[in-house]
């Protein structure tokens, strides 16, 4: 499998905006499919890939040129609980960018395509992610430095070298697994971004103002735009002019959740969203200064359609 023939810097470069996708577990669930495991959408990796593979499709039929694949979640550790081996959980994680390269490729077969070929992005979720129990949402793991990189190195490194054409660091919740991803980053050879999730229009979920973690990220060599995802709506423009403030230069990615509230114990949604909505906020993330722009949790392909349609 091979990237597309453009890479994440000329799209940044050239295009307007990038319009990420939504919640690919959001989409999975709409099709029936049960997410209810530890692993959430990791295990159909294993289990039913079609059904990734018809959820990459269905954004990108919404107006996305960017899809994220399904690793968010999958991890060795928790791939070999399912009684796969070290190699075969290697091989499903780096399977699930190809997932998404054959969604992008059969897209683009069903159409006379007229412009850019859509990215694929490796989804590198926090360590709160691989224990289900809602810590990425507050980063309190209890863990050294050490044994934070230890969890992320392996995985990472295989992503980089997974034929993606970015590496997607998201939904990071506090400054110590920044620093860890800061080092890490330095390690590989892909382009990369890294979104934070954040409890206000100022500070990670552990208390760390972004811009904080904004100047850490400065300059970086292979950090091509700081962010923000899984974050309440009402707090995007607030954290995009506090990321701009510390770095007047850097790309800026957001794709926030609908606003609904996750109940980590019921492992459920609370709340109401609104495509319309949401595509009248996205012209005031990208005014504010956004340039990378999707969706997250409880984002469907509606709401990818009202941001690409609302940006257009």
């Amino acid at each position: 499998m091979t990237s597309s023939n453009n890479s994440f810097e000329a799209y940044l470069s050239q295009a307007q905006c990038i319009i990420l996708d939504g919640g690919l577990a959001t989409e999975l669930e709409a099709q029936g499919h049960d997410l209810s495991s530890a692993l959430w959408s990791a295990l159909l990796l294993r289990d039913k890939p079609q059904a990734i593979i018809d959820a990459h499709r269905a954004f990108f039929e919404s107006g996305s040129n960017c899809t994220i694949s399904a690793s968010y979640q999958a991890t060795r550790a928790g791939l070999m609980r399912l009684g796969l081996s070290a190699n075969e959980a290697r091989e499903l994680i780096i399977k699930s960018v190809q997932l998404a390269a054959t969604a992008r490729e059969n897209f683009m077969e069903s159409r006379d395509h007229e412009g850019r070929v859509p990215l694929v992005a490796a989804s590198v979720g926090p360590y709160g992610a691989s224990l289900a129990d809602g810590s990425e949402y507050t980063g309190e793991y209890g863990m050294s430095d050490q044994a934070l990189a230890d969890f992320h190195r392996e995985r990472l490194h295989w992503l980089d070298g997974s034929g993606a054409d970015v590496l997607a660091c998201e939904t990071i919740p506090s400054l110590q697994e920044a620093k860890v991803l800061h080092d890490l980053l330095s390690e590989v050879n892909s382009p990369a971004w890294v979104s934070f999730s954040c409890k206000d229009g100022k500070h990670l979920n552990d208390g760390t103002p972004i811009q904080a973690c904004a100047h850490l990220f400065s300059g970086h060599p292979r950090v091509k735009a700081i962010g923000v995802n899984c974050t309440s709506p009402k707090y995007i423009n607030s954290l995009i002019q506090e990321i701009k403030n510390a770095t007047p230069e850097q790309n800026v990615v957001v794709y926030p959740n609908s606003g609904e509230i996750y109940d980590a114990d019921e492992k459920s949604w609370h709340g109401t969203s609104s495509p319309l909505e949401c595509g009248v906020a996205a012209i005031t993330w990208r005014d504010s200064g956004a340039n990378i722009i999707g969706g997250c949790c409880r984002m469907g392909p509606d709401h990818i359609r009202e941001i690409q349609q609302h940006l257009a």
